[in-house]
C-alpha cells in the first residue's frame, strides 16, 4: 500500500520561508516521479513543482526562483524549500507520486498525501 505523509506546513509572514517534507512508503521510491501541488479555497488544484527519477525538475512560473524541490532516495523523502513566501502562496499543499513521465498535471498522479496547510500573512 502506497502511503505519502506530508509535514512542515505552518503560518509565516510574507517574505518568510518554510520547508515541506513528504515521506513515501510502499513504492519503489527511486523510480517514480514526485510532485508538489497546492489548492487554495475555491480554486483548482495546481502543480507547483515536479522532480523525476533522474532528478530533473519542473516548476510553475509562479514559484520558479523561490521554491526548490528535492528528493532523498535513501530516505524515500521529498522536500519543498519555499522562500520569499507571498500571501498568494497560501494553500493546502499536497505531495503526489506517479509514473516517470508525470509532470505538473494533477491527473498524472495516482497517489496523494493528506496535505499540509501553508498560510502566509501580509
Amino acid at each position: 500500500q502506497v502511503q505519502l505523509v506530508e509535514s512542515g506546513g505552518g503560518s509565516v509572514q510574507a517574505g518568510g520561508s518554510l520547508t515541506l517534507s513528504c515521506a513515501v512508503s510502499g513504492y519503489t521510491y527511486s523510480t517514480i516521479s514526485m510532485g508538489w501541488f497546492r489548492q487554495a479555497p475555491g480554486k483548482e488544484r495546481e502543480g507547483v513543482a515536479n522532480i523525476n527519477s533522474d532528478s530533473d525538475t519542473y516548476y510553475a512560473d509562479s514559484v520558479r526562483g523561490r521554491f526548490t524541490i528535492s528528493r532523498d532516495n535513501a530516505k524515500a523523502t521529498l522536500y519543498l524549500q519555499m522562500n520569499s513566501l507571498k500571501p498568494e502562496d497560501t494553500a493546502m499543499y499536497y505531495c503526489a507520486a506517479g509514473p516517470k513521465w508525470a509532470r505538473l498535471s494533477p491527473n498524472s498522479y495516482p497517489y496523494w498525501g493528506q496535505g499540509t496547510q501553508v498560510t502566509v500573512s501580509s
